[in-house]
């Protein structure tokens, strides 16, 4: 789990700290489509998702004074048939580059979205839910 790397990569803290990390992948017939290389492959990964489920995946590590709690939060998306009109815009726009899969469901990106069974935080890319489940004391009141 990439997340797990990432705190295990921080450098010491003090005991008293909280270390968060979170991956994100997407998930499409067995296979993880990761950031698209450029625009071509961004198409691509729209041509394999449209009218079909996909799941989104995120490990989320935290580590709390020294102790480790981690999960992962699955995500099943499911998208409309995407006209090769709503694909070209939606490459154009630029929204793909940097995420995984290809799309972010934060603006344009919902306009591909059928819809989905599970978080929306997951998809976003930090599951709030699992983040109070590992870490409770993050949403508590002083």
């Amino acid at each position: 789990m990439p997340a797990r790397g990432a705190v295990l990569d921080m450098p010491s803290s003090p005991p008293s700290r909280m270390v968060i990390a979170c991956d994100t992948d997407v998930v499409l017939d067995d296979e993880v489509l990761g950031k698209p290389a450029g625009a071509e492959e961004a198409r691509t990964y729209l041509d394999r998702m449209s009218g079909r489920a996909h799941t989104v995946m995120s490990g989320l590590v935290v580590v709390v004074d020294g102790e480790e709690r981690s999960g992962v939060e699955r995500t099943t998306v499911v998208f409309k048939e995407i006209s090769d009109a709503e694909k070209e815009r939606y490459v154009r726009f630029g929204e793909w580059e940097g995420r995984s899969g290809g799309y972010a469901i934060q603006t344009l990106g919902s306009s591909l979205v059928e819809r989905l069974e599970g978080s929306v935080s997951n998809v976003v890319g930090l599951p709030v839910g699992l983040l109070a489940e590992l870490a409770p004391e993050l949403f508590e009141r002083p």
